[in-house]
């Protein structure tokens, strides 16, 4: 199985109207267009019932001491966690692209509503859900995309990894507010085959494009 997008190339950088936050001149950053990024397979094998596809971002820092902070920098060394930012499940086994834009078109504080999706797609919720947790103005439910807002001083390009599951069940057995983690718990055993396609993102001036 092949995943290609026309929004992004592999290994290269996505671009801002894809992401949560671009930067900004004088307040670091902004928001972006947060736009879904365009994805299209090919080479589905035979016997798949549906889709589900995760987008995590692999290098979001594991202590946030510095993260955002005025005059320090989070060290490229410090271990690293996951952060999910896109969880859609039980998509239609005839579908072979999804159009940019097509599931998110903007920044929704306190987050877009689910677990119904389109075309009887179902959404989890993203870590963005967590992340705003404590904010008066942005805690919610994110279900769906919310693209790359790393940390505007972080010493690490971030890496976010598109991966397209082809499964073997028509549907998996979740409902509510299911996470990233419960995602791929449910599709153990279920995996026909999986394909990956990986952007990068840096809100850091340092760091070149």
């Amino acid at each position: 199985m092949i995943l290609e997008s026309k929004s992004f190339t592999d290994g290269a950088p996505i671009p801002g109207e894809f992401a949560f936050c671009i930067p900004h001149d004088s307040h670091h950053v902004c928001l972006g267009g947060n736009r879904n990024p365009q994805l299209q397979w090919r080479e589905v094998p035979e016997g798949t019932r549906s889709f589900a596809l995760i987008c995590h971002d692999p290098d979001v820092p594991s202590q946030g001491d510095d993260v955002n902070q005025e005059g320090r920098s989070v060290p490229a060394s410090l271990p690293r966690v996951d952060f999910f930012h896109w969880v859609l499940i039980n998509l239609s086994p005839d579908t072979r692209e999804i159009a940019a834009g097509e599931y998110s078109g903007d920044v929704t504080p306190r987050g877009k509503s689910g677990p119904a999706s389109r075309n009887g797609a179902s959404h989890g919720i993203n870590d963005y859900t967590h992340w705003f947790a404590g904010d008066r103005d942005m805690s919610g439910h994110y279900f769906g995309y919310d693209g790359p807002c790393p940390p505007w001083n972080d010493a690490l390009r971030h890496r976010y990894i598109f991966t397209l599951f082809a499964l073997d069940v028509a549907q998996l057995p979740l409902d509510g507010p299911f996470t990233g983690a419960d995602a791929r718990q449910a599709m153990a055993g279920h995996i026909l085959a999986q394909a990956s396609i990986t952007g990068t993102y840096s809100l850091n001036p340092a760091l070149k494009p």
